[in-house]
């Protein structure tokens, strides 16, 4: 008997319609992989990771109406289990910093790490197949 596993759960919150659409073709062909939404802005993240409850948050720092560093101190707290992943074009020290404080459990700069963001999915879905 196979035991039934669920799929990860992913929210893309970036202002950047190009950058989400290049991140659900990196994650949408992973079986197991769900992606439960997507946000341009701040308030549109921050309303739909507390609606979601995603398992894993993709996060850019720079949103419409604000920044990633907003959304992270908004709802990180509120949802422990979810891990989230920044993915920026501002990857300097200060900003990784920052948002490893804040709650970020990645820190990825999209230039040259844009393909990490597989890797945590394939990590937080536990190496399943097909992930």
């Amino acid at each position: 008997m196979e035991i039934a596993t669920k799929p990860v759960r992913v929210f893309l919150a970036d202002d950047s319609t190009a950058i989400r659409v290049r991140l659900v073709e990196l994650l949408g062909p992973l079986s197991g992989v769900e992606l439960v939404g997507q946000a341009a802005t701040v308030e549109d993240a921050i309303v739909g990771i507390l609606r979601e409850r995603p398992d894993c948050v993709v996060l850019d720092l720079q949103l419409r109406g604000g920044n990633g560093l907003t959304v992270l101190r908004a709802v990180q707290a509120q949802v422990p289990a979810s891990v989230f992943a920044v993915l920026t074009n501002h990857a300097d020290k200060r900003y990784r910093d920052a948002c490893l404080a804040a709650g970020a459990q990645y820190f990825f700069d999209k230039s040259s790490e844009f393909q990490r963001i597989r890797d945590v999915v394939r990590m937080i879905g536990g190496g399943r197949p097909g992930i």
